[in-house]
């Protein structure tokens, strides 16, 4: 009996473990039936999804494209959709040539996503970046019934088993596809038998796939903050005032401050600036590249627009289109020469310049606005980041906010060192290619005409000449024309009457004698024709003017642009458009005299002086030795504005007490009248010169 008590536990502990080995195997044939089905999963998923996009691509956008519906943006649709159908037709063969792999098929699904993970997150984030961008424009597709019309008739046509009702239904499944590949994963490592190497390289996969997603979504992020500050807003003076608060203004106060804090004048001696702790020589040495190619794409720009102008002033002159009544020769031969290289040669050179060189310089031009907005940006951003850093030193904490504002500079800062890069790399390549096109362009130009002169040459009677016989016949011919050019000057100047002076009207000649008693007559020029300024400080004169000559060139140092005084206003005028004007017997000071005869007649000056003016008035024997050589009087009548001012009458005498006013300046003169003294136009008086009687001395 004993012996049968003892058995009945052994029987017991057997079936129990029988138990628990059975359930083993239960859940480990389960697990792996839920593996395989995740693994199958997977991999009919990858290729439903692979489908869908060639669809999409060679589907529905090839559709549209024939359409060629204005407004509709295919490519801020679709985006990079093309490089992601790539990526994922060859990632899906390499899924699929797992499932002859057997019990190494999981190992090597885990290698394959860390294979891919860089492609993946490389063309993912572009695309999850502009998804936004995208679904704005289907939102705005919606509200145009007639390009909603046209998509919709699309998707009928090219994907009726979808029952899509609009575009957004396949934009979707990139950035629905990304975020389903950790969970794929997590499914198969669920069900994966924990301590092994299969399981090892699943949670690899997983965690890879997961920082896929979490670089993506940062990326994301930053594009969205270089999204709001790249715009180059175009703002009124109004605006930006509207726009200055007590916070605007601290704020920019303390940025002020900060960035003096980077001049090294500033920097303490016992220590050194913050700007110092914050210094990142890797964006300093992207950005100096920046700001270099910048620089040499608006260098270039400058020089093909100079190039483009000096082009099109050298196809405006048409001198074959004139009839000179020429014989049949050589220089009929030129003028069909000139003729075929004006409509013909010139015109397809301009026009092939400017589409292969002008208008993509001028594009990439203006991608280089956004990525300047933000380097100016960044520079902000890291001046509130330097002070909100050095206050979080002192408290220990910094506000919401702050530290929002902190992350704001951190996001700038990884985008333009992530893609600063790239877009130098891009910007030198264009700039090269330009380059390459416009040196291209030359070389054709110039083989053109090359050929077409070569074509005429061989036409005319010295085409086969040898070269040393050429050159003396050029000499000849040369000589000869010198010859009779010199005879044709000589003759035409002996018949060719002098030049005669611009009449002038009373104002100008008014205005001929206050420039006259200010800069002197040499200084004096006329405008041959009518100028109109285009610039800052241009003047705008007419043909005939007087003006004085004040400077011989401008503030940039260019002898094209005088600076003159045109009797009031002041500015520059081309130097071309001036000739020196001579003063006529009747335009020297003495014009004045019939004035002061009439003042004298008035009672206005005694006789004395007027002899002392005009030597040709009768003279009196009894003047004194300190009669002055000179005589000042008022060239035009005056009348006083005000208690400082003094009223003059034309040919009225003065003493001049101080040639200038209080402040110094010399538009104004103090003088004295009849024992009253004010101020009066300096440009009023005139310094008449006294001679000597003729005929007898002063007495010793």
């Amino acid at each position: 009996m004993a012996s049968t008590h003892a058995e009945e536990p052994l029987a017991e502990d057997t079936a129990d473990h029988d138990a628990h080995i059975y359930e083993e195997v239960m859940l480990s044939e389960r697990m792996e039936h839920s593996q395989r089905l995740a693994v199958e999963e997977l991999i009919t998923t990858e290729a439903s999804y692979v489908h869908n996009l060639q669809l999409c691509l060679s589907d529905i956008r090839a559709h549209l494209q024939k359409k060629q519906l204005p407004g509709l943006d295919l490519e801020g649709l679709f985006s990079n959709i093309d490089d992601i159908l790539h990526v994922s037709r060859r990632f899906l063969r390499g899924l699929q040539d797992t499932a002859t792999q057997e019990h190494e098929q999981l190992l090597s699904i885990s290698t394959l996503f860390q294979e891919f993970k860089e492609e993946m997150e490389m063309v993912y984030k572009i695309y999850c970046a502009s998804y936004e961008h995208a679904l704005l424009l289907v939102e705005s597709y919606r509200k145009d019934p007639r390009l909603q019309e046209e998509i919709m008739d699309t998707l009928t046509a090219t994907v009726p088993h979808t029952s899509a009702s609009d575009l957004s239904f396949f934009l979707v499944m990139p950035v629905q596809r990304v975020t389903k590949y950790p969970l794929l994963l997590g499914k198969i490592l669920e069900n994966t038998p924990a301590n092994t190497s299969t399981h090892e390289a699943l949670a690899a996969a997983v965690r890879a796939m997961t920082q896929v997603n979490a670089n993506i979504n940062e990326y994301k992020r930053r594009r969205e903050v270089a999204t709001k500050y790249n715009k180059a807003e175009q703002l009124t003076l109004r605006d930006r005032f509207a726009r200055l608060n007590t916070h605007s203004i601290a704020k920019k106060t303390t940025r002020l401050s900060r960035l003096l804090m980077h001049e090294p004048a500033s920097w303490p001696r016992h220590k050194p600036p913050l700007a110092l702790q914050t210094e990142d020589k890797e964006y300093d040495e992207l950005e100096e590249k920046f700001q270099s190619v910048a620089s040499s794409v608006t260098a270039l720009k400058e020089n093909v627009a100079s190039y483009l102008q000096h082009l099109e002033a050298f196809l405006l002159p048409t001198p074959h289109r004139c009839e000179l009544q020429m014989e049949e020769g050589p220089a009929q031969q030129y003028r069909r020469f000139a003729e075929h290289l004006h409509r013909a040669v010139f015109p397809e050179f301009r026009r092939r310049l400017d589409r292969l060189v002008w208008k993509p310089l001028c594009r990439l031009a203006e991608m280089l606005v956004g990525p300047q907005q933000l380097v100016k940006k960044r520079l902000d951003k890291l001046l509130d980041y330097e002070e909100i850093q050095e206050r979080k030193s002192e408290t220990g904490s910094v506000t919401y906010d702050e530290e929002a504002a902190m992350n704001t500079y951190l996001a700038i800062n990884a985008l333009l060192v992530a893609e600063l890069p790239r877009f130098n790399q891009v910007a030198m390549q264009l700039l090269g290619q330009l380059l390459g096109s416009f040196s291209v362009l030359q070389q054709d130009l110039a083989t053109e005409v090359l050929h077409e002169a070569k074509k005429e040459v061989e036409q005319m009677p010295h085409g086969h000449m040898l070269l040393p016989a050429f050159w003396r016949m050029v000499e000849d011919t040369l000589q000869q024309s010198g010859v009779q050019l010199r005879t044709f000057i000589q003759a035409f100047e002996t018949v060719t009457p002098s030049p005669l002076l611009q009449p002038l009207n009373p104002a100008e000649e008014r205005k001929v004698l206050s420039l006259v008693s200010k800069h002197g007559p040499d200084k004096l020029y006329q405008v041959t024709s009518n100028v109109s300024g285009s610039k800052d400080m241009d003047l705008t004169l007419q043909r005939g003017q007087i003006v004085a000559l004040l400077q011989s060139v401008d503030t940039k140092g260019n002898t094209g642009r005088w600076l003159v005084d045109a009797g009031g206003p002041r500015g520059f005028v081309p130097a071309a458009k001036l000739q020196p004007y001579s003063l006529g017997p009747s335009q020297q000071p003495k014009m004045q005299m019939p004035a002061l005869e009439v003042a004298q007649r008035e009672g206005d000056i005694p006789m004395c002086h007027l002899k002392l003016l005009n030597p040709r008035w009768p003279h009196s024997p009894q003047l004194s030795r300190s009669v002055s050589d000179t005589w000042v009087v008022a060239g035009f009548s005056f009348t006083a504005r005000s208690p400082q001012e003094l009223s003059l009458q034309a040919g009225q005498p003065v003493v001049v007490l101080e040639p200038h006013d209080k402040k110094g300046s010399t538009e104004w003169s103090l003088v004295e009248v009849n024992g009253q003294r004010g101020y009066v136009p300096s440009s009023y008086l005139l310094t008449v010169p006294v001679q000597e009687p003729v005929g007898w001395s002063l007495p010793v």
